[in-house]
């Protein structure tokens, strides 16, 4: 069933006065959703239910806020080839209409990047209300994986971030193949769905029940979201501006960074718990 699927689904879900809403539109705001429902639920129960309903809210403006910023200056920073132009004219970054006038929407996000506008944004939230920011923190470590299978689906449906060629000794993946270009591909944006969602909200959800000091639930998402990405870049292909940097790609190597970011915190604060 996969094996043509580009060949036949279009990735535009309809048109709105003129303006073309894709699946991956779709997608985000779903992602958006299903966090702020799953954080809702978690809410009911401790530590989080000290949390109330409108700093939830608030908090979500925040977090939102700092990934959609963060997520497309990241990948501005280190994707783009057009990056000194941008840099160069900042208000373009966000413009969605071409020079003719043409909505084109906004194209270019970056994962890595939207972590850091998230961080960011939970930072300015929790000094400006005087909240926990590791309460807050580790909410959305149980709320995030799930929400995040919705943007990888959106990757799939946009015809974006397609996997690498398979190898005709690779005879399992044939079966789940997706044609591009006249090669057979992995489905990597399924794959990235279920190892960087599905598997990473097990871990997290396990690790809550061991873990019992603040900070800890969003240390080892950072840290099993790097590993799943690492190995899910071995389908991924990777972006044709960047290519190989030796024999690992920039998603491989953000991931490491993003390892050792998380390691970091869960020391400092376990080691702040065992100090206090």
């Amino acid at each position: 069933m996969l094996t043509n699927w580009y060949a036949h689904f279009d990735p535009v879900a309809f048109s709105l006065f003129g303006i073309q809403v894709h699946w991956y539109g779709i997608a985000y705001v779903m992602a958006l959703l299903s966090a702020f429902f799953i954080a809702s639920r978690f809410k009911k129960s401790p530590p989080f239910d000290s949390i109330s309903d409108k700093h939830l809210e608030l908090y979500f403006l925040y977090a939102e806020l700092g990934i959609i910023l963060g997520a497309r200056v990241g990948y501005i920073l280190v994707y783009s080839p057009n990056r000194w132009e941008y840099l160069l004219a900042p208000w373009e970054i966000f413009n969605p209409f071409d020079a003719h006038g043409n909505f084109i929407g906004i194209s270019g996000m970056s994962y890595h990047g939207a972590i850091l506008g998230f961080l960011l944004g939970s930072y300015l939230f929790a000094r400006s209300y005087k909240q926990n920011l590791w309460r807050y923190l580790d909410l959305l470590a149980l709320s995030i994986p799930l929400a995040y299978v919705f943007g990888r689906i959106g990757n799939f449906l946009n015809h974006e971030l397609y996997g690498r060629e398979i190898p005709p000794s690779d005879t399992f993946w044939m079966q789940f193949g997706v044609y591009i270009d006249g090669a057979l591909r992995y489905p990597s944006q399924l794959i990235e769905a279920f190892l960087e969602g599905i598997v990473v909200f097990v871990i997290v959800y396990i690790a809550r029940f061991f873990i019992k000091f603040e900070g800890g639930l969003i240390a080892i998402y950072g840290i099993s979201y790097a590993l799943m990405r690492f190995v899910a870049e071995f389908y991924r292909q990777p972006d044709a501006q960047l290519g190989f940097y030796g024999i690992l790609s920039m998603g491989q190597i953000l991931s490491i960074l993003m390892l050792l970011g998380g390691l970091w915190i869960l020391f400092k604060r376990y080691k702040n718990t065992q100090i206090s």
